[in-house]
Order: structure tokens, then sequence, then C-alpha cells
């Protein structure tokens, strides 16, 4: 059991959810640099582990989307080798225009979407949204307003966490995981 349940009755409704990147899949570190050409280079940090879990919820039937608030070659490259299909990056932070076509086309409503959040930037989104999940290191108007708290900080096995606990709420993490070490052992 989970120290940190996901409450059951939110749980339940969930069909989506939505990963903020910089601060919740990421350390909320850029690195920053160039090539000997002078081409510029971005590098981020991504949780192993986090990326596991992603798919965790894929195989039990429930959507994954990121959407960020900064466009970044690192988020195209790890979204492309998890097959996230619904990665939204959006300049500026504009993220609820990206989330409402993506209810839209997807026929949502709020309460069936969950969003893991850590700052300011998500909560034109995260205040509608049926879950709230917040990182160890959100900031306060962020996690003063979750429904769950993660216990790890962001970029550092939360998103797991989360997932997991999700899971778990919905009776069907020991499933997922039996599910997938049988296949592995064909």
């Amino acid at each position: 059991m989970n120290v940190n349940p996901v409450p059951v009755d939110r749980a339940a409704a969930i069909r989506l959810v939505i990963f903020d990147v910089d601060g919740v899949l990421t350390d909320a570190g850029v690195y920053l640099g160039a090539s000997q050409h002078d081409d510029p280079i971005e590098l981020k940090r991504f949780d192993i582990h986090d990326g596991i879990g992603m798919k965790m919820l894929e195989w039990a039937g429930i959507e994954v989307a990121w959407v960020s608030g900064r466009v970044s070659a690192a988020t195209t490259i790890r979204a492309r080798e998890l097959g996230i299909e619904e990665c939204h990056q959006e300049p500026g932070a504009f993220k609820l225009g990206a989330v409402r076509d993506l209810m839209e086309r997807k026929g949502l409503e709020w309460n069936e979407l969950a969003m893991v959040a850590d700052d300011i930037p998500d909560l034109a989104v995260y205040e509608q949204v049926g879950l709230r999940a917040a990182v160890a290191n959100a900031t306060a108007p962020v996690s003063s307003i979750a429904h769950w708290r993660a216990e790890r900080r962001g970029g550092h096995g939360a998103v797991r966490e989360f997932c997991d606990a999700l899971l778990e709420a919905r009776g069907c993490l020991g499933d997922v995981i039996a599910t997938y070490v049988a296949d592995r052992k064909r």
C-alpha cells in the first residue's frame, strides 16, 4: 500500500494524465552550451523510472500527455523515445489552449484529467483538472491546492511515485506489473 494514496473517487474518473515537463519530468535544470561550431546545445535530465511509470499508465488504458511552457529539442527527443504522441510545447506557457484542444479531440471533461505540476505556469490548467498532483518541490501555489503530493522531487522519481499511486488507487497496479513481467518471460 502506498503511504501517500491518491483519492480513490478521483482516480476512478481519470482517462488522461497531463505532465508538465520542466520541474516535473526533469529536475528543473537546463544545461546550455554550444558545439565546436557554435550550434546551441540544451540538455535535460529525465528519470528513467518516470518513463516506465508513464508507460504503465498507458498499459492500463490511461492516456498520457506532456504540456510544457517552453520549446526544447531535449523534450521532443525524450517524448519520441517513450512514444508519447501528445507532446505539446507552448512558448510563453500558454498551456490552456493545448489542453482544451486535447479535451475536444478526445471527448474529455475536466474531471477526467489529472495533472502533475510544480509551478505557476501550470495553474491555468491545474486549477481545473479533476486530480491535482504536485511534486515534492512544487511551489506553494501548486502544492497548496494539490489533492496528492509526491514525497520525491521533480525529475527524481516523483512521476513514477504518482503513476504507482494512481494505478494502486484504481486497483490495477499489481496486474499491470504482473502482465509486464509475464510478457518478458516469453
